[in-house]
């Protein structure tokens, strides 16, 4: 599902890579994210996380991909030339990723599931395409936070097949996902690191 305009301002404001950046110092705290490898971010917005990642982690290849067309124009204005190197840039469905089978060592994803309708499928292709031992590093919100009575009127979410917890927890589980580390606000959201079997 693409953004609306109140989604692409969250995204695209001044604070967004200071949280990120946050996120990817936790992220890199936890070794079964290592250096190098083949890295994809699904729902790579404006770049900022795709910068983060190729400064945190020194991917030997780095792919940034988005639904919308847009957010991939913004992502090569938004980054230097210099911050673009090494990085491959395209729009694309996390529910049909064009990669072989166990090609990735992580795959990264800001805020990405919750925007999906069938998300436990756009799951099982983010596990189809990490190598067995690869990882699945992800920020995700709940429902109580952009579905409640205010948020629901200004941001743009599929309204049905929601998760919260407990139906990610199971997902990750069911895809063969081991979630191995995670800091959960249980009505918020979650910043966890999965581990594929």
């Amino acid at each position: 599902m693409k953004l609306n305009w109140a989604e692409r301002w969250a995204v695209n404001n001044p604070l967004r890579p200071l949280q990120q950046r946050l996120e990817m110092n936790w992220f890199a705290r936890h070794p079964r994210l290592g250096q190098g490898g083949c890295i994809l971010e699904v729902g790579c917005g404006r770049g900022a996380g795709s910068r983060l990642i190729r400064t945190f982690f020194n991917p030997t290849r780095l792919i940034a991909m988005d639904l919308d067309i847009e957010m991939i124009r913004r992502a090569r204005r938004y980054l230097s030339d210099r911050d673009r190197e090494g990085i491959a840039f395209y729009a694309g469905d996390a529910f049909r990723l064009p990669h072989r089978d166990g090609t990735m060592d992580a795959v990264f994803g800001f805020g990405v599931l919750h925007h999906i309708v069938d998300w436990q499928g756009a799951l099982a292709e983010i596990v189809r395409v990490l190598k067995p031992g690869g990882c699945y590093a992800f920020e995700e919100l709940y429902p109580s936070l952009y579905a409640n009575a205010l948020t629901k009127r200004i941001l743009l979410h599929p309204a049905e097949n929601r998760f919260c917890s407990g139906e990610l927890r199971q997902a990750l589980a069911a895809t063969g996902l081991d979630l191995r580390h995670h800091i959960e606000y249980r009505k918020i959201g979650i910043l966890g690191i999965a581990e594929r079997g």
